[in-house]
């Protein structure tokens, strides 16, 4: 039973940040209309403004860690992910899909490139904070409090942005500048600045994502290539373009994933493919998405 405790808390920590990663990409591609395959490399910048954050950045005496870099990184990558959409992405929004997947796929190579010949391939350890070191031993099973904190954050985070889009002024006013941009701009709503920074506020998740990933899994320059095939897959399930369709089939995902290595291991790198295979011939839409 502690095994499979064990990787049931394997599978929600997994689905954490496969919720946040396709919450990001459903975000880009439910108000931009743009696959963008630049995510997995900003997830992979997330982490490595942690680690230089924490290996670099004082003030005075003071050297500033995990904590800060929750809000310093997901600004920093935020920043460029606006140099990235004003400077090549505003020039395809008119064209096929397919223009806009090769460019951010090349852009993801280069990023990723680039990281790889100055880092190698190996990872970089990035300590635990100390506040969330240690765990609770429930009886059942042991909790790492830094495994719970990942968790819980990410879910807070998830449902904030989905309230943010489906429930307040702001959202209505995204999503209606994605169906009718010129009708919201007759309005006064600046759309072109509104769109540039839902494309920042997607890089920006994804920067997140990264910090609350190095102390687990270390930071490498491939980390990002690892996850952004699993995450399209939860985003295709999920319903391309569906903030809650990426919440719950993420984080569904994720335990399915564990439940499959605990009983039968072989699966476990093949069933949310599998699962994709069999929805798509059922619902092509995704579980939650619309059809068109």
């Amino acid at each position: 039973m502690q095994a499979l405790f064990g990787q049931l808390l394997v599978g929600l920590i997994n689905g954490a940040f496969y919720a946040m990663l396709s919450l990001g990409l459903a975000v880009i591609f439910g108000l931009l209309n743009i696959i963008n395959f630049t995510h997995g490399a900003l997830y992979m910048l997330g982490a490595f403004c942690a680690w230089y954050i924490l290996q670099s950045v004082h003030i005075g005496d003071f050297q500033l860690g995990y904590w800060s870099s929750l809000i310093i990184a997901p600004l920093v990558v935020g920043a460029f992910g606006v140099l990235i959409e004003r400077t090549m992405l505003k020039r395809l929004y008119k064209l096929d899909h397919l223009y806009g997947l090769l460019l951010t796929f090349g852009l993801a190579l280069v990023i990723q490139g680039v990281f790889r010949n100055e880092f190698g391939s190996s990872g970089l350890p990035y300590d635990i904070p100390p506040l969330l070191a240690g765990g609770f031993n429930l009886g059942f099973m042991f909790l790492p409090l830094y495994r719970g904190w990942v968790v819980v954050a990410s879910l807070v985070v998830c449902l904030a942005t989905w309230y943010v889009i489906e429930r307040t002024k702001l959202g209505s006013y995204l999503r209606a500048g994605t169906e009718n941009p010129a009708l919201v701009q007759a309005f006064g709503i600046n759309v072109p600045l509104m769109v540039t920074l839902t494309f920042a506020f997607g890089a920006a998740l994804a920067a997140l994502a990264g910090v609350m990933a190095a102390p687990i899994y270390q930071v490498s320059p491939m980390m990002g290539a690892d996850i952004i095939i699993v995450v399209f897959a939860v985003v295709v399930i999920g319903g391309m373009g569906s903030i809650m369709g990426a919440i719950v089939t993420g984080f569904g995902l994720g335990i399915v994933e564990g439940l499959t290595k605990y009983f039968y291991p072989e699966a476990s790198t093949t069933v949310i493919f599998v699962i994709m295979v069999i929805v798509l011939m059922i619902k092509p839409a995704g579980l939650f998405g619309k059809e068109h």
